[in-house]
Parts: C-alpha cells; structure tokens; sequence
C-alpha cells in the first residue's frame, strides 16, 4: 500500500499509482481542455470580433469595453448557485447544459444592432458560462490530492493561451474569408461559427463525463481505491478550512484569495480582450495578420504555466511559483506600454506578459483548495471566483474607457502593472504553512 506524503518531497510513485493516474489524466484532461478551449473562445472573441464590429456599429471604445465587462456581472450573480447545483445534480449534466446554453447564445451575436442589445447578450452569456470553470476546478479535485493539483490544473488552464493560439488566427480567417457571404459581415459569420462546437461537445459531455471515481466504469476496482485513499487521506490532513456554506462566507481567507484573485484576473483579461487591439495599433494590418502575431503571447504563455505548475508540485511550494509569474505580468505590461508603437519590443514583452498573468490563474487555484473541502469547496471556489471574475468587469471597461479619454491604452496598461505587483504582495503575506501541501 502506498500513500504520497503531505509535506516535503514526494516518494517515488508505485507503479500502481503511475498507471492509474495516466488514466485519469488522459480520460478527463483532454477532454476538458478541448470544453474551456471552446468556453473561452466564445467568451474573448469580441475582442476579436470589435475589430470590425465597432467600426459597422458605430460602437466607442467605452462601450466595448463596458460590453465585454458586462459578462461578468451575469457570471458573478449565478456563480456560487451554479456550483451548488453542480455539486447536487453532477457535473455530467450541468456541464452539458452550461455549454449548450452559452453555445446558442453565443451565436445570438450575429444579430446585435444596439449597444443595449450588445450589453443584453453579454450579461446573458456570463449567465449561462456561470459555473462552469469553478466546477471544473471543483471536479479536478474529486480526481486528484493537492500535492497533484497545481500540475493538473496549469495543463486544464493551458486551454486559455490554446484558445488563443488557434482562435486568433480563426477569428481573423473567418471574419476576412466570410465577410459579405449571405449579406453578413464577417464579426456575424465568426459569432456563429465559434458557436458550433459548444453545442456539440456539450452533448458529448452528457456521454463521457462522469460524476466521480464511483461511476468510472473505465477504472477497475485496484485503481478506484488507490484514487478514493488518496483523496480521504488529503481530506484528513491540513483541511482547516469552512464546512458549511455559511462558514465559507464568513471566512476571512476566502475574502482574502477573492482579492488576490481578483488582482491577477485584472490582467487576464485585458490582454486576452484587447491583444488584437494593442497588436493593430503597433502598425499591423489585416486581421489574419493580427491574430498570427496574437497567437504568439499565447505560445510562450503555455511553456510558462506548465513549467511553473510541474515546479510547484514537485518543491511543494506555492507562494513564490505565484509571486514571480505576477511580476513578470508586471514587467511584461510596463515596458510594452512605453514601446506600443514598436512592434518587436510590445511583443517581446506582451508575451512576457501572457506568460505571466495566465501562469498565475492555474497556480492560485493551488491555494484554496489546499484547506477547503467537501460542500463548503463548492462554494468557496464559486465565491473566490466570482468576486475575482468581477476584475474581468472592470479591465476591460477601465482600459476601454481610459482609451478613449486618453487617445493610448499606456495608462490603462500600467494600472494593470500595478494591480498584479498588489497581487503578489497579498500572496506574500498568505502563511507558507497554510498553503505549501
């Protein structure tokens, strides 16, 4: 019988645990990954989409902005019940039904004519999205301890610069080819055909997800108790946190990790809303173009979070593997701002930038869940989340806004430096002990 430590370096795995873990991963990871490639594609694509949407709508900066904000005041109302209903009915269904809704919706943009129409779809889309990434990090956590999760969940997350590695040049393909096909334009055309797979995988989900080690028909009976020990005994050791969904929101720590989150998701999504904005105004030209040159922040941010992920896992060290990614982010944001119109130097250091701020998300996660578990999991993750996720409201509104007052997206981008340097400093401060599991 073997059972991995809780501190310090890990044993050697047992053959046994190597095989049964390679099973998981590669039944559930991949095809989560592909699930938040999609969600994530469906929820930034306006920011790709704005690149002729603003210009036949006659849409400000400040009302793209408030547009692609406007999401997360709908994910930020329906998050925490989402997860609950989650933990009830199963994560099968109510990942099917989130990316069945969020798919229709989605293609709904074809027909946005007002801003107020605009703002309307949104609010709905982050309605619908609701619950879907906290329950897949809820999910995770019924498959791996928390010395595994920071390794996983950075690959789950490397669906983020996935999504933008492909979706920037699709999104850039399909509004060029397309545009003027059917008397649409090719924002119309891309609306619609991003929104294809959602629906189709989310039918997949009611097929192949299942609810937990229990129902894994693909597990023997060996492999299912090794994974349900694994997860008592990381249940039994350092869970020092709420057990009730009262108890979650009168915890100070989980007030604490909603503004560390809420720090890192500032820079999140600014760049994943304005790349293709900030790319354009180096000099670039043609939206394909454009969303070749977006894809390569994306490329180095991938190599970053796994690296920092499988690092943190393996030194059982938390704090500093976030510490440093949030002021790369930091540094990434500042310099690229003060050469904006230079178009080797923005890059460089954007894709410092990417590759710090979406490092950041997967490797947070780690320190939560190390002390919360069982109902008062769902909850917290939903409640850190959400309140986080409001970050995504105000970016993208702040530097739309900041942009049309100024004329430049300088100012908006060193208000985002600072918020991640404030981000680490809250780490710091976050006891090595609670979180070092």
């Amino acid at each position: 019988m073997t059972t991995s430590t809780l501190a310090g370096h890990p044993p050697a795995e047992s053959e046994l645990e190597r095989r049964t873990y390679a099973k998981v991963f590669w039944r559930l990871v991949p095809f989560l990954m592909l699930c938040y490639v999609i969600a994530y594609l469906d929820r930034v694509n306006v920011g790709f989409a704005k690149l002729q949407m603003g210009q036949d709508l006659g849409f400000s900066e400040t009302v793209f902005g408030l547009g692609a904000g406007i999401f997360f005041l709908g994910y930020f109302l329906f998050e925490v019940p989402s997860n609950l209903l989650m933990s009830k009915v199963g994560a099968r269904i109510w990942i099917a039904r989130i990316m069945i809704t969020w798919g229709l919706l989605s293609a709904c943009f074809m027909f946005v004519k007002t801003p107020t129409s605009f703002y309307i779809l949104r609010f709905l889309l982050g309605a619908a999205e609701a619950g879907f990434y906290p329950g897949v990090i809820l999910y995770l956590t019924y498959w791996y301890p928390a010395h595994r999760r920071a390794k996983i969940i950075a690959v789950f997350m490397s669906a983020i610069p996935v999504a933008g590695i492909f979706g920037n040049p699709l999104s850039g393909w399909i509004m060029d080819a397309f545009h003027g096909s059917s008397s649409l334009s090719g924002w119309q055309w891309m609306f619609v055909i991003e929104a294809v797979p959602a629906v189709l995988i989310g039918v997949a989900v009611l097929f192949y997800l299942d609810n937990g080690i229990a129902k894994a028909k693909w597990l023997n009976a060996e492999e299912k108790q090794l994974l349900t020990r694994e997860i008592e005994v990381d249940q039994q050791h350092g869970k020092k946190g709420p057990h009730t969904v009262a108890g979650v929101f009168s915890d100070r720590r989980i007030w604490w990790m909603a503004a560390i989150y809420f720090a890192f998701v500032m820079g999140q999504y600014a760049l994943t809303f304005w790349l293709p904005t900030l790319v354009k105004s180096t000099g670039i030209q043609g939206n394909l173009n454009i969303g070749l040159l977006s894809a390569i922040p994306f490329i180095c941010a991938i190599v970053a979070m796994n690296l920092f992920g499988r690092s943190a896992d393996q030194r059982r060290e938390r704090r500093w593997h976030l510490i440093i990614p949030a002021l790369m982010g930091a540094v990434g944001f500042t310099v690229a701002a003060s050469y904006s119109h230079n178009t080797v130097v923005s890059l460089v250091f954007l894709s410092l930038a990417a590759a710090g701020v979406l490092t950041c998300a997967p490797l947070f996660w780690s320190l939560p869940t190390a002390f919360l578990s069982g109902t008062a999991a769902a909850a917290g993750i939903a409640v850190i989340n959400s309140v986080g996720n409001l970050a995504g409201f105000v970016s993208p509104y702040l530097i739309g806004y900041l942009k049309d007052t100024t004329g430049s997206t300088q100012i908006g981008m060193y208000v985002l430096a600072g918020s991640l340097v404030i981000g680490a400093l809250l780490v710091w401060f976050v006891p090595k002990q609670l979180v070092n599991r």
